[in-house]
């Protein structure tokens, strides 16, 4: 049977609820996932009005009640907005709270594996701190919601495959993380996502750090002192890693197929080569952690919110993402 996929439907004051009601009428969602909203009525119909999307809001209690068809939206009402304090488009402690239930009502169902995989979408981090929610996004909440230490990001779009050695860091401290034990660390963990996703064949890249990888020590010594002794241990240990490959040709290779992944040395390197391949459809996966999370990667763009002009490409694409890796899944 096709995957369930549930979709928290993020900050309701966000672009989240409308993306989520365009993309469940989508022919390629219809045909590759049922989808479970997770979510409050009255932000949903307020959505599918203001979208003029023929949609019907189906309220049941477990995935399983769920009729998956078309025309019809499964919803697990929450029923946590009190509509009379909402503002569409606005920073509000009770959007922020509400965001956060949905999705640990998400991971609840995936962690008693009544759902495949969770595709979220986009929450806003001041109106979680309104709310009182002690995380700052959905890593972390993901993260101490499932048991897991460190949860890692993979980037995929076009079948090209991102890790990231360093995230929100400033540059300057992430080329003082490129060592050896961490590259290391990092390589063999993120080995380890791609098996639970069914990815066991191919070469992982390791990306330079200096320009063409510092020209053996020319400019810059971390290719010489940290990148190259890693990858050679992890060759020794028996892992299909290769490296350090230039940042501004890597990308291309994987691209083209030569690596079934790419490790990023830092946060910028990665994303800009993904996004500006195709911003839209570039997808981040969470390894590491017992379930499965795909995530459109932008933000809640209240600016546009409740227009219905928002785009639905990388709402479709997470949840086509989470189809097709959760028949393979095995879980950390």
């Amino acid at each position: 049977m096709r995957p369930l996929i549930a979709i928290p439907i993020g900050d309701p004051a966000g672009i989240g609820p409308e993306i989520v009601v365009k993309a469940i009428i989508n022919k390629e969602v219809l045909q590759a996932a049922r989808c479970v909203v997770i979510g409050d009525k009255n932000i949903i119909e307020d959505a599918i009005g203001f979208t003029k999307v023929p949609l019907k809001v189906n309220v049941i209690e477990h995935p399983e009640d769920g009729i998956y068809e078309e025309g019809i939206l499964n919803l697990i009402d929450l029923h946590n907005v009190d509509m009379t304090e909402f503002r569409i488009g606005e920073i509000r402690g009770i959007c922020g709270k509400a965001a956060y239930e949905y999705i640990a009502k998400s991971i609840e169902l995936a962690n008693a594996r009544e759902v495949d995989a969770v595709s979220t979408t986009p929450i806003n981090k001041e109106s979680l701190k309104a709310g009182g929610i002690p995380y700052i996004g959905h890593t972390e909440i993901f993260g101490a919601l499932t048991g897991t230490k460190d949860p890692l990001t993979m980037f995929e779009v076009h079948g090209m495959r991102v890790f990231f050695l360093s995230r929100h860091v400033s540059l300057r401290q992430a080329c003082n993380m490129v060592k050896k034990e961490r590259i290391i660390d990092y390589v063999i963990r993120c080995k380890e996502v791609l098996a639970t996703l069914g990815v066991k064949e191919g070469t992982m890249a390791v990306a330079g750090l200096n320009p063409h990888s510092g020209e053996h020590g020319l400019f810059g010594n971390e290719e010489v002192e940290e990148v190259m002794p890693a990858v050679e241990e992890l060759q020794r240990r028996g892992y299909d890693v290769a490296g350090p490959i230039g940042a501004d040709s890597v990308f291309h290779l994987a691209l083209q197929g030569r690596y079934n992944s790419v490790l990023s040395m830092y946060h910028d390197q990665g994303h800009i080569a993904t996004k500006t391949l195709d911003f839209e459809k570039t997808i981040a996966v969470t390894g590491g952690m017992p379930i499965l999370r795909t995530s459109v990667d932008h933000g809640t763009a209240f600016d546009i919110a409740g227009k219905g002009i928002a785009s639905e490409v990388s709402m479709i694409e997470a949840i086509l993402l989470g189809a097709k890796y959760s028949p393979n899944f095995t879980g950390a």
